[in-house]
């Protein structure tokens, strides 16, 4: 019996093997679509723990900064003989807060924006914001401008601020007026007295 050459034989093959693939319909297995399932599965599993530690990161990352300034305009107006002013900006747009200092021995007293590295204006960053500030005197404040003050004889306003994240973590900040220490704590704290026990 006569065998036909490689190359017709090769031919024929993938003619055949060509006619086999051209008929099955396109798409997916349910089994190919089952292992996609799971390997996006497994790739949440992992991510997600991390996302959400990154955002509890952030958001600690910036109570501690702000708890930072605070501090610092403390010890800078006692050291200074001047007030400063720390403002907050509570909208969706502007959320953050910025530095105004005024020096009251000046001939026209007036509240100017404090210049330096240290008291520039910081915006939050993306999914963390300042929800609301209460200030002695002035009460609890969620949208529009308030604004707690540092003065020359080492007194602060009393203020509490709570800064939350898009996943609903809160921490609270409380000014003490008297010393000026900042307390942090996790959660939502409403009441000075428990800040400071």
């Amino acid at each position: 019996m006569m065998r036909a050459p490689d190359s017709v034989r090769s031919g024929a093959h993938h003619a055949i093997r060509f006619r086999v693939l051209a008929g099955r319909e396109p798409g997916f297995t349910l089994l190919e679509l089952v292992i996609v399932m799971f390997i996006m599965g497994l790739i949440m599993m992992i991510a997600l723990p991390n996302v959400t530690i990154i955002s509890s990161a952030r958001i600690r990352s910036e109570a501690r900064r702000l708890a930072g300034r605070a501090t610092f305009l403390y010890e800078k107006a006692a050291a200074e003989k001047v007030v400063y002013r720390l403002i907050f900006h509570l909208d969706r747009d502007l959320n953050g807060y910025e530095v105004a200092r005024l020096d009251p021995f000046d001939m026209e007293p007036k509240f100017t924006p404090a210049s330096g590295p240290a008291t520039q204006a910081v915006l939050m960053p993306p999914g963390v914001r300042i929800r609301d500030v209460t200030v002695e005197g002035v009460g609890t404040v969620e949208r529009g401008v308030v604004a707690t003050h540092f003065y020359p004889g080492g007194y602060v306003d009393a203020t509490l601020v709570h800064i939350t994240d898009t996943g609903g973590a809160v921490y609270t900040l409380f000014l003490n007026p008297l010393t000026g220490r900042v307390s942090i704590a996790l959660g939502d704290v409403r009441d000075a007295a428990r800040m400071q026990q």
